[in-house]
């Protein structure tokens, strides 16, 4: 029962709440008015004894004096009748000499005449003796019974006798049932009353609290605005905190969306931008072999085999950069065909114009354990930036090695330069930067890119022996024979 009550809604629980409350605060003043009138019954009881203890002492000296115990009886038999419960024996009475034998008792079998009673057990309780009851004297028993002794003056102000008065534990016992009945009274009527009151209360102190719950539910699914205009406005501290809160939260929440937003549109352009600095990247890169190849068709286009060598780069070099700026689409579809040993030959020509600029010696080596078949374009594309790069990053009259290695899994191109060392950590932090630039040439993003859209690899490895005086190698490979979903190629 206990753990169902925190499930319950709040108009429910705060009349339940609030009656319980009242129903203890009810039992517990029932409880201490109960303790109160038991004390109040047992000093009303002792008072009564006392009272008819004196009667006897004023009406039992002229006894005493003529030692009647005939009349004496029959004061006590009309006397002790005053006495609480002493129809049930629970009290009893007698008048005793100045000894502290017992002249005449209301309960003779208890008190029998003749048995001395001060100084002695009586009935389980030690009495002091005569001369040590001078005025009234009550002896507690750990029963909780009391004896009462009441000495009887002369007129002289001697002891010429004693008042006794035994008051049984029973005597004093409360009655629970009609102490307790006006607290249980009083308990039903306030739950009866209480009970709607608080009904009628819980339920406005909750409405606020259902609206603000709705509200906070419908955070993330509606509007901020107009969750805004659903938050009610309330007077209670509490809830004010909790309601600014709400409002700020939605203020944060709308002014997060309106970042998002702006983020998602720069982000665009981001996009936009480092696409268009890809395509200007790729056409840039063969132009300058491109325009050496023209210069060479005019100084030596007469003879038949330059020529047609020369035509030939050109026209594959066109055909490079028209297909490479359709590839960097990402949703491109693009018919391409495997690549071959000879498209080394055209990227080292191509690259040579700029390798004569910077002084830079280019050195190639072939591997080929198996048939080419990665899509030429892309490759062809990587190999010159790659190889462009590297040349850029060797400085005036550097070195750069070229190595082209194929086996049945793997095609890797490998370029090594006597530059500037990069470490693998260094290629990974231009990768991811933010705007995908590369401003140290080495057209890194580009190359990642195709690496990761063909599953193949891009990293920074350390040199061999054979290449020991080579301070940087980058290595880009494909895995051969692979088709890319996105791309077409065949075999020539």
């Amino acid at each position: 029962m206990i753990s169902m009550v925190p499930r319950l809604p709040y108009r429910i629980q705060i009349p339940m709440g609030l009656a319980l409350a009242v129903t203890v605060s009810v039992l517990l003043v029932s409880i201490v008015a109960a303790r109160i009138s038991e004390r109040t019954a047992r000093l009303e009881i002792i008072v009564t004894v006392q009272r008819v203890m004196t009667l006897l002492a004023a009406q039992g000296r002229p006894l005493l004096v003529a030692e009647d115990t005939f009349r004496a009886f029959a004061l006590l038999r009309n006397t002790a009748a005053l006495l609480p419960d002493t129809e049930k024996g629970h009290t009893r009475a007698a008048i005793l000499d100045a000894q502290g034998r017992i002249l005449a008792g209301s309960d003779p079998q208890r008190l029998p005449t003749g048995e001395q009673a001060l100084g002695v057990l009586v009935n389980a309780r030690l009495l002091p003796r005569a001369k040590e009851v001078s005025t009234l004297r009550t002896v507690a028993a750990t029963d909780g019974s009391l004896t009462l002794l009441q000495p009887i003056l002369s007129e002289d102000e001697k002891v010429i006798g004693f008042v006794l008065a035994e008051v049984d534990d029973a005597t004093f016992a409360p009655d629970w049932v009609v102490l307790s009945k006006p607290g249980l009274i009083g308990a039903a009527l306030a739950v009866l009353v209480l009970g709607p009151l608080g009904w009628l209360l819980g339920r406005r102190m909750a409405q606020p609290i259902a609206q603000m719950a709705n509200c906070i539910a419908q955070i993330g699914r509606v509007d901020p605005e107009k969750v805004q205009a659903l938050v009610p406005r309330v007077l209670d501290p509490e809830l004010g905190h909790i309601a600014g809160a709400v409002h700020r939260l939605l203020a944060e929440m709308a002014a997060r969306q309106a970042n998002e937003q702006r983020a998602l549109s720069a982000e665009r352009l981001a996009a936009v931008g480092r696409i268009t600095a890809a395509v200007a990247h790729e056409i840039n890169n063969p132009l300058a072999g491109l325009l050496t190849a023209v210069r060479t068709l005019r100084l030596h286009g007469d003879a038949p085999d330059t020529r047609l060598r020369t035509v030939g780069l050109i026209e594959r070099g066109l055909h490079q950069i028209g297909t490479m700026t359709t590839a960097l689409l990402p949703q491109a579809r693009v018919e391409e065909r495997c690549m071959n040993p000879d498209d080394l030959d055209d990227v080292l020509t191509l690259a040579q114009a700029t390798a004569s600029m910077h002084f830079v010696t280019v050195e190639s080596v072939r591997e080929m354990h198996g048939d080419l078949c990665v899509p030429s374009t892309v490759f062809r594309q990587v190999m010159l930036n790659l190889l462009l790069n590297a040349i850029k990053a060797a400085g005036e009259g550097g070195r750069v090695q070229a190595i082209l290695q194929t086996d049945a899994q793997t095609v890797r191109f490998t370029v090594s330069n006597t530059g500037r060392v990069m470490t693998n950590t260094e290629l990974q932090q231009r990768l991811h930067a933010d705007d995908g630039n590369d401003p140290h040439g080495f057209g890194l993003w580009i190359c990642q890119e195709f690496a990761v859209r063909y599953g193949g690899g891009f990293s920074v490895v350390e040199p061999g022996a054979t290449t020991f005086d080579f301070s940087t190698r980058l290595s880009f490979w494909l895995p051969n024979g692979h088709r890319h979903d996105n791309k077409k190629f065949t075999a020539d």
